[in-house]
């Protein structure tokens, strides 16, 4: 049975994409956080990419979304693998994932019983290990849609090149105001 409008049922291979070949062809890119910034959707004439975790991923395909006026428009052009992370979509469009993971650690409540120290570096080391495991599958699951294996259309364009040292360039960071909100309550007795 064929379709009125593909005998395919709608399939598209990435080789049947314009886009993608052309990348293909071409090989990776290899962008500045600068020059990344370049290709946030505002000139219609070059791709939208935007950056997660040093990846660069071209997002052409969903230029409503993220170009201008679009409503995920703040991440075309940038690497905001820490918003990615914690939701703060105004304050963490930044790379820097530094102490992104206490937001997965649980908070005492207040009546809690202290533990003893070494109790306390025991469950610590646990629960960062816990919390740095979440963080990673937050920017894999990120990552599987950017590498259209959500059924969307965009895909890994290359990287982002950084100099050696650059996080260690950038003020350290709190956590955001709603990913502290957002972190877990200990119940009584872990």
């Amino acid at each position: 049975m064929v379709t009125g409008e593909s005998v395919a049922w709608g399939y598209r291979p990435w080789w049947s994409r314009g886009e993608q070949v052309k990348a293909w062809w071409n090989g990776p890119i290899h962008l500045t956080d600068i020059e990344l910034s370049a290709y946030s959707g505002t000139d219609p004439t070059k791709p939208i990419y935007v950056g997660l975790n040093g990846t660069i991923y071209d997002v052409s395909a969903g230029r409503h979304f993220y170009g201008p006026g679009g409503s995920y428009h703040f991440f075309a052009g940038r690497d905001a693998a820490r918003a990615f992370v914690t939701g703060c979509f105004e304050e963490d469009l930044t790379p820097d994932l530094r102490g992104v993971e206490e937001m997965f650690i649980p908070v005492d409540p207040p009546d809690a019983p202290q533990p003893t120290k070494a109790e306390l570096k025991n469950r610590r080391a646990r629960e960062m290990k816990v919390a740095k495991r979440k963080v990673r599958e937050t920017l894999e699951g990120w990552a599987k849609t950017f590498r259209g294996e959500s059924g969307r259309p965009y895909f890994l364009a290359g990287e982002i090149v950084r100099e050696e040292g650059w996080l260690e360039k950038l003020p350290k960071r709190e956590l955001c105001e709603a990913a502290k909100k957002a972190r877990p309550k200990r119940k009584q007795g872990e």
